[in-house]
């Protein structure tokens, strides 16, 4: 937890704004049409007693609400906001700079901060998308006060309407506060951490069968999946160190016995979530450690046959380069005698036929004893 002096808010109030531009007596071109920005406030309620009591169009308007009776509670959802927007509501809702500096840049860690009476939140949802089989993750930062609840989001996820909904369906749960806010969303975002450890068991199951299958492409999902797995955890993870630190407060700032053992219950499931976690990424070392293994044995396997057929192949030349040799004496005795060279001394000599027979005959037997005796034949 972090309590931090706060500066002006200027600066990010005037973020965004252009300034005005010079009359000039030239007509100037027509405008391009803008594209129509998506909304920025998602929903926006007063409540009293747990039960909405006004939606007010404009972020002033519901401040003006609190001014009225302190008592109540805005919950002001809001989707991507521009920096210009969200430092006119720290302006009017006081919040940290330093928060809203983060909720303004996003990408950020999960974690917990106090600023004063005024808790900053970030979150990290997670859902599971069957037709592509990976997990997306969103951002979302809460800024809760003792009478008012700020949720931006950056992403799709999480669906904070389901949250809000099942909320104002138990008014004596919202009745009691922003922390029943805090416990609704962690309770939401942690739910939908389940569909997500389902579908990654799914998927380390199906790699298994994909490795011993031989599949080529399995190591590069072994990859992809553990890269994910390892977001999850980075998500899940801190979540633990947010609900000690909400526990840690509960007797200082007075929550609630029925949100204490909500939000216990909260964090029993968190455990559960990164427990599973945990193993996924053991298992998936496993995974490619075996994955690593039978490609090397495959490749072994290939190089063996290789090796095999290389030899075979050299035995095949050995025996042809023995009878090639062998067939080389008598022909070559055979050339000489065949040029028909009158002087040749044996062509007259009445045993030269037989001296060549013999001499070929004898040659051959010599060389195939010799390969004979070294294998060759």
């Amino acid at each position: 937890m972090v309590d931090r002096r706060r500066t002006s808010l200027t600066a990010l109030s005037g973020l965004g704004r252009r300034p005005r531009p010079q009359l000039s007596l030239a007509t100037p071109p027509p405008a391009p049409v803008a594209r129509q920005r998506a909304s920025l406030i998602v929903d926006n309620a007063v409540y009293s007693s747990g039960r909405r009591v006004a939606t007010p169009d404009t972020a002033a308007e519901s401040h003006d609400w609190l001014v009225e009776d302190p008592e109540r509670l805005v919950w002001l959802g809001l989707y991507r906001p521009e920096p210009a927007e969200l430092g006119e509501l720290a302006e009017q809702y006081d919040l940290p700079d330093l928060a809203v500096e983060d909720a303004i840049k996003a990408h950020q860690r999960p974690k917990f901060e106090r600023y004063g009476a005024t808790l900053f939140v970030v979150l990290k949802a997670a859902r599971y998308l069957d037709a592509t089989e990976e997990v997306e993750f969103g951002e979302l930062h809460l800024f809760l006060g003792p009478n008012f609840a700020i949720t931006v989001r950056h992403s799709e996820s999480p669906d904070l309407s389901r949250v809000r909904r099942r909320l104002e369906s138990e008014p004596a749960l919202l009745a009691k506060g922003s922390e029943a806010v805090l416990y609704a969303i962690l309770d939401a975002v942690v739910d939908g951490y389940r569909p997500v450890v389902e579908g990654l068991a799914t998927d380390i199951d199906e790699i298994e069968t994909e490795v011993f299958r031989g599949d080529p492409g399995v190591s590069r999902r072994i990859y992809e999946l553990s890269q994910e797995v390892l977001e999850f955890q980075r998500a899940a993870q801190p979540l633990l160190g947010i609900l000690a630190a909400i526990a840690a407060g509960f007797d200082k700032y007075g929550v609630d016995e029925e949100l204490r053992s909500y939000l216990r219950d909260v964090e029993d499931h968190v455990v559960g979530v990164t427990e599973r976690v945990e193993a996924f990424r053991l298992q998936l070392r496993d995974i490619l450690t075996v994955n690593a293994t039978l490609v090397a044995q495959r490749q072994n396997e290939e190089i063996r046959e290789l090796t095999e057929a290389s030899i075979a192949q050299g035995e095949e030349v050995k025996k042809i380069s023995a009878w090639a040799a062998i067939l080389f004496a008598p022909t070559l005795v055979g050339t000489v005698y065949g040029m028909n060279f009158d002087d040749i001394p044996e062509l007259h000599w009445h045993l030269g036929y037989p001296f060549a027979l013999v001499l070929m005959i004898g040659v051959s037997v010599t060389l195939y004893a010799v390969f004979k005796r070294r294998g060759w034949i």
